[in-house]
């Protein structure tokens, strides 16, 4: 992502904001599109562009209300998979998503717990400023995330995002 707003086909892409706090990862862009279409896109066809270029998420499991379970699978070009698992703790169409790796279905907490992720769709005239917030329950935490390539990883995934939404 470039550290000055530039625009390229569909999306502008803007300079990654400043986090809040020290375990915090911050990704925002400016999509051309409604944020229902963006919003549907995200809740109902998340498979089809969730995870960096090249990847794969063979596996989406999905309820969309407060508790419910969120978990997937991506897979690399190498067949390594990468689970996650987790719970929506909020979803607010066509507004806002929030879910957590603190919990399992039926609030049973994780022993692993990373983070809990904000991704907020706010109307920007027509468009769409879509921010995703990656909030870490340790510093230690956050730099893991970013030192396993957030800004790249969640940049392609919003990339590829960004073309299913605007694809005519």
């Amino acid at each position: 992502m470039s550290s000055k707003g530039t625009t390229t086909g569909h999306t502008t892409k803007a300079a990654t904001p400043a986090a809040s706090s020290d375990r915090e990862l911050v990704i925002s862009r400016i999509i051309d599109a409604p944020r229902e279409r963006v919003f549907e896109v995200w809740t109902k066809r998340l498979p089809r562009w969730w995870g960096p270029h090249g990847m794969t998420t063979p596996v989406c499991e999905m309820d969309l209300r407060p508790g419910g379970v969120f978990r997937t699978v991506m897979r690399a070009p190498d067949g390594t998979e990468y689970p996650t698992k987790g719970v929506f703790l909020e979803v607010v169409a066509p507004e806002r998503i929030v879910f957590t790796d603190e919990y399992d279905v039926g609030w049973e907490p994780s022993p692993d717990a990373f983070f809990t992720a904000i991704t907020t769709f706010e109307d920007h005239g027509g468009k769409t400023k879509y921010t995703a917030r990656a909030l870490h329950w340790t510093v230690a935490n956050r730099e893991k995330h970013e030192q396993m390539g957030f800004h790249q990883g969640w940049g392609e995934s919003l990339d590829r995002l960004v073309a299913l939404v605007t694809k005519a």
